[in-house]
């Protein structure tokens, strides 16, 4: 039986990929800080599920969490992050600022390299990181969040860079990025091009037994991330 881990799993896209791991047949193990979330998963699957409570931004946390389902499992075929936060913050609030970093930031970096470095001594494995259509470009609006963003993007990047270290060329790193996808994560009010968690997720399941390095969700923001990415700073300015 193949086996993976989902961080984040206690709702959203984090918990729609969950299921459809399962109904594939995957051994999953789900983290989160709700236990009651995780919980309820488990009882519709119950053979097939291993519960672990953490807080992605306690590293100490995160790093027990993952020893002890490796523990469990002995080998991991797939590790999904899909933890996160976000806030609208023009005022620059501190405490907002701070949960972004410590959650996005430090506690993802922490699993991103728990990750990498079992792939690596296993010689297989495939990592996926549930980035966002923010890692393209800043924002006045959400600035620690669209920068955490941005981080992710690059560190996972960075990571495909040190697969070609790995001999068995067995080891994969995905970006997905999302635009906004109908969950309590999608920031602002107006909100175009939403698209359902559904749609979303079946997306994002395909993306990954593809194993393709990046993929936006859903497809058309492909084209608006070309556009953010040619767009001077000077306009953006002025937008978003």
């Amino acid at each position: 039986m193949k086996t993976a881990i989902v961080f984040g799993a206690t709702s959203g896209i984090g918990r729609e990929i969950s299921k459809l791991l399962l109904k594939d047949g995957y051994k999953v193990a789900i983290t989160g800080r709700r236990l009651e979330k995780l919980e309820a998963l488990k009882k519709q699957y119950s053979n097939q599920v291993y519960v672990v409570q953490n807080d992605i931004q306690k590293v100490d946390e995160v790093e027990n969490a993952f020893n002890e389902i490796i523990k469990e499992f002995t080998t991991i075929d797939i590790i999904i992050q899909s933890s996160g936060v976000g806030h609208i913050n023009p005022a620059l609030a501190w405490d907002k600022e701070e949960e972004t970093i410590f959650t996005n930031v430090v506690g993802v970096t922490k699993l991103y390299d728990l990750s990498f470095n079992l792939f690596r001594n296993q010689g297989f494995g495939h990592l996926v990181g549930i980035t966002s259509i923010a890692s393209i470009r800043g924002n006045r609006g959400a600035p620690a969040y669209f920068s955490s963003k941005a981080y992710q993007k690059a560190y996972l990047e960075s990571l495909y860079m040190k697969t070609k270290t790995i001999k068995s060329n067995k080891v994969f790193i995905t970006d997905i990025r999302p635009g906004f996808v109908n969950t309590a994560m999608a920031l602002g009010d107006g909100i175009f091009w939403m698209v359902s968690l559904e749609k979303a997720t079946k997306q994002i399941y395909t993306a990954i037994k593809k194993k393709k390095r990046v993929a936006y969700i859903s497809k058309r923001w492909r084209l608006i991330a070309f556009i953010l990415k040619i767009a001077p700073a000077s306009l953006l300015k002025k937008m978003i």
